[in-house]
C-alpha cells in the first residue's frame, strides 16, 4: 500500500522543498520506490528550469513530477485566476494519486502554508484531505515558530488531518537560546520532531548538493 505524505509549512520559504528532497532520498536509500509530486508550481514561465520538481528529482534521484504551472509567484488560486483559468481540485487530487501507482511512497509538496487557497473555496488543507495524506510540517527554528506551528497544528486538527512529524528546517550548528528553547517546546507537544540542520541539508538557491544519510 502506498504511503502518502503531504509536505506543508508554517509559511512560504520555510524549507518545504529541501525537506521533501531529504525525505525522498532517505526513502530511496531504504529501498523504497518514491514518487515526488508538485501539484502546482507558481512563479515560473512554461519551460523555465528551476522548479521544485527539478530540484527534488536531481537532489534525491527520484521520479519527480509537476502537474500545473502558473507564471505569477502568487498563491495558486490567484495565479490561476490571473492566467484566466481555475484549478479543479478534485481532478488535481486524482492526477496526483495516479502518479503514485505502484510506488511505496508518494511525496506531495504543497505551496505555502496549509490554508493557502488552491481554488475559490478550497485550500491546501482540503487538497491534503482529498488525497488521504498525513502531514509533514516544515517549521522554522527561530523566533515566531511556536505561534506559527501551533496555528498550523490547530488548523490540521480542526480538519481531521493527521501529522506525521514536524521538521525543524535550517537548525543552526550553534543554536542560541531561542532555537534551543523553541526545540524543547516543539518536542513537548508530543508530536514527532525531526531536526534538519544547514550542514545536513541543502539549499534550493545553492543548487544540488549532498543529502544526509
Amino acid at each position: 500500500m502506498t504511503q502518502v505524505l503531504f509536505v506543508t509549512g508554517t509559511d512560504t520559504g520555510v524549507g518545504k522543498t529541501v525537506v521533501s528532497a531529504v525525505l525522498a532520498r532517505r526513502a530511496r536509500d531504504a529501498g523504497k520506490k518514491v514518487v515526488y509530486v508538485k501539484p502546482v508550481q507558481t512563479g515560473l514561465a512554461p519551460g523555465q528550469r528551476g522548479s521544485d520538481a527539478d530540484f527534488v528529482g536531481a537532489a534525491a534521484g527520484v521520479d519527480a513530477r509537476e502537474l500545473l504551472r502558473f507564471p505569477q509567484p502568487l498563491a495558486p488560486a490567484v495565479a490561476a485566476e490571473l492566467s484566466n483559468t481555475s484549478i479543479d481540485v478534485d481532478d488535481l487530487a486524482a492526477q496526483t494519486l495516479a502518479c503514485g501507482d505502484a510506488s511505496d511512497l508518494l511525496l506531495v509538496e504543497g505551496a505555502g502554508g496549509l490554508l493557502v487557497p488552491l481554488s475559490k473555496d478550497r485550500t491546501m488543507a482540503d487538497f491534503a484531505a482529498a488525497i488521504g495524506a498525513r502531514l509533514v510540517v516544515a517549521v522554522r527554528p527561530g523566533l515566531g515558530t511556536l505561534n506559527h506551528t501551533a496555528l498550523t497544528v490547530e488548523a490540521a486538527a480542526c480538519r481531521g488531518l493527521a501529522i506525521e512529524c514536524l521538521v525543524v528546517s535550517g537548525y543552526p550548528g550553534r543554536p542560541g537560546l531561542t532555537e534551543t528553547t523553541n526545540l524543547q517546546r516543539l518536542r513537548a507537544t508530543g508530536l514527532t520532531v525531526e531536526v534538519l540542520g544547514h550542514a545536513e541539508g541543502l539549499s534550493v538557491e545553492e543548487g544540488v548538493g549532498m543529502l544526509p544519510d
